[in-house]
């Protein structure tokens, strides 16, 4: 018998998500990110679903690009952290994918190469991050290399912004890249720098940044959180932003036991009752991807009532405090860690929030041995 745990995708919920992030670029195309397994959510899973509505796709790892050319994927894909090793160039060629060169000894590399076709390039710049990407010094001397290797069938500026969803914003990074752009354009290389078309808006930056899409030289967005139904931002939620949640985790009830007063639950005892309690015992734990350390009140929905965990989350289990709610809970009843659905839902972010972390996490952390079941009714229905 399989083991009462499931996470549920909402192919639907998917495509509505991206719907919303098409309504809000405009005229700018999408890279759908699905990086990381598309977010834990199954790489094949979301670009097929997403396959006749995206205008790419965007990973950093090359396997995963070569598995949708494989399957038939036709649109653009753009390798986020671009190539690793030399070795990899020829593969970038043949299945014809877009690179972000993000330093000067990738860019070395890459001139340097022996290619059969020309490639797309995104020259990364670094605006404040400080991750990735090319030092303003740095820019006007690797775009003419490029330039001169004539392996880059186009060039694209990108970069990435450090505060979009929170109270910095963009305006400081946007100032940055102006100012790079004005450098480049002084010394004259390529035509200008700020000739270039542009790759900046992430979610949070689609979501709440409406003028990166308005700029003369915005070619492409970058969604990737909220396709997943999840909100970028601290301070409003998913539901808010009219975005559904794809990925749903559920686990049964396999015991409910009563304790007394003075008894304590899980290992360590880290909860100890001050009353009579019901206490519910859910075939979900660590190992199944949910967080260990998430305090005692996180909230978990059982049969659509609210109630909170208790004591330590185990390997295989956690426990839930049934107590108050209205209507009596048994054995095999079930409870919702995450997601759900228009009538009922526990948002990831909420319980993300509980355990000091991102719905990213909760969503990337999904384990193997969780069975996966997907939405497709719905999908078909409003394909048609």
């Amino acid at each position: 018998m399989t083991r009462p745990i499931l996470a549920r995708i909402d192919l639907a919920a998917l495509r509505h998500n991206y719907t919303i992030a098409r309504r809000l670029a405009g005229a700018v195309r999408l890279w759908s990110v699905v990086k990381a397994d598309a977010y834990g959510h199954g790489l094949m899973r979301v670009a097929t679903a997403l396959a006749d509505m995206a205008d790419g796709f965007a990973l950093v790892e090359l396997e995963g690009a070569l598995r949708l050319r494989e399957a038939g994927l036709r649109q653009p894909i753009l390798m986020l952290e671009g190539f690793y090793e030399a070795e990899e160039l020829p593969a970038f060629a043949e299945y014809g994918l877009t690179t972000v060169i993000h330093s000067r000894a990738q860019a070395e590399v890459f001139c340097a190469a022996h290619l059969p076709a020309r490639l797309p390039v995104y020259l990364k710049l670094n605006t404040g991050m400080n991750r990735l990407g090319l030092n303003p010094d740095e820019v006007t001397v690797v775009l003419e290399m490029i330039e001169r290797s004539g392996l880059a069938s186009s060039i694209t500026l990108m970069s990435h912004f450090a505060d979009a969803d929170g109270p910095r914003g963009v305006d400081w990074q946007m100032d940055a890249l102006a100012d790079i752009a004005a450098t480049g354009a002084a010394m004259g290389a390529g035509g200008g720098v700020g000739a270039l078309p542009q790759s900046l808006a992430n979610s949070a930056g689609l979501l709440r940044h409406g003028q990166l899409q308005a700029l003369p030289r915005a070619d492409w967005g970058r969604p990737g959180i909220m396709l997943y139904g999840s909100s970028p931002f601290p301070d409003q939620t998913a539901a808010e932003l009219g975005l559904r949640p794809v990925m749903t985790l559920q686990a049964e009830l396999i015991s409910v036991r009563e304790i007394k007063p003075g008894e304590r639950v899980g290992y360590g005892g880290t909860f100890t009752a001050e009353r009579p309690m019901r206490i519910g015992v859910v075939a979900c734990g660590y190992a199944d991807g949910y967080p260990r350390h998430v305090p005692n009140g996180t909230p978990v929905l059982v049969d659509g009532q609210r109630c909170g965990i208790v004591g330590r989350v185990s390997m295989d289990k956690l426990c839930i405090d049934l107590t108050d709610l209205p209507q009596k809970v048994g054995a095999s009843g079930t409870a919702t860690l995450w997601g759900g659905d228009a009538n009922e839902c526990l948002p990831a972010d909420e319980v993300a929030t509980a355990a000091g972390t991102i719905a990213y996490e909760l969503f990337c952390g999904l384990a193997a041995r969780v069975p996966v079941v997907e939405s497709m009714t719905e999908m078909m229905a409003e394909a048609i």
